[in-house]
């Protein structure tokens, strides 16, 4: 009577081993797959070609503190467009919503900024209502088709300029652009390129797919 007893619970202890080694394997294979993501994503980054010509300026929005004060990343995408705009001035767009622990719009606050540091106030051009990515593009592309300007130069950090890029691309524009640094810390650094992996998967998605993401 005990053997009969206790066949049954091997059984069932084997196949809970089976099962929790599958898991355990497809865990590994996720975490590969996201690492060489990450890595994707990294040569994407490092891969871009220099911009050519062109005759305006996209940049895209990043957080503004709840002080008002531009995030590190904000104030780097604002330097990077300076230079380009010394370098050959023209039209600028600077694009981006209030997210919520912001107290103003991103484009907005931008704006200001670059006007307080010297470029004229009739080339600077906020949209202070897109939300992501594709309608920062989008509805900067609108305003400068309005204004003449063909070749527009999207800025953004560099880890975010590749996805930026094809964007611009499936919007039918040359895709060009100028990624500023990220910062160098490994968490800073880690944590963006974890983030814009999954934005690459969410892209792939919408675009591929036709997913509602």
């Amino acid at each position: 009577m005990s053997e009969k007893q206790t066949k049954p619970a091997a059984g069932k202890g084997g196949r809970l081993k089976r099962v929790l080694a599958v898991i355990l394997w497809l865990c590994i294979l996720g975490l590969a797959c996201y690492g060489g993501l990450i890595a994707w994503v990294y040569h994407q980054e490092v891969s871009v070609p220099k911009p050519a010509e062109y005759d305006s300026i996209i940049v895209l929005g990043a957080q503004v503190l709840p002080n008002g004060e531009p995030s590190v990343q904000l104030r780097w995408r604002l330097d990077q467009a300076k230079e380009a705009y010394e370098a050959i001035p023209c039209d600028i767009v600077v694009t981006g919503g209030q997210g919520g622990q912001e107290p103003r719009p991103e484009g907005d606050v931008m704006r200001e900024l670059l006007i307080s540091e010297g470029i004229d106030s009739a080339r600077v051009i906020s949209d202070p209502f897109s939300a992501d990515t594709k309608e920062n593009i989008a509805n900067a592309w609108e305003i400068l088709k309005e204004r003449g300007c063909t070749r527009p130069l999207v800025i953004t950090s560099d880890y975010h300029l590749p996805r930026a890029l094809a964007i611009m691309g499936d919007l039918g524009l040359e895709p060009q652009g100028l990624g500023s640094l990220c910062r160098p810390e490994l968490s800073f650094w880690l944590k963006n390129h974890m983030r814009e992996a999954l934005a690459w998967v969410k892209y792939w998605g919408i675009k591929y797919l036709g997913l509602s993401l």
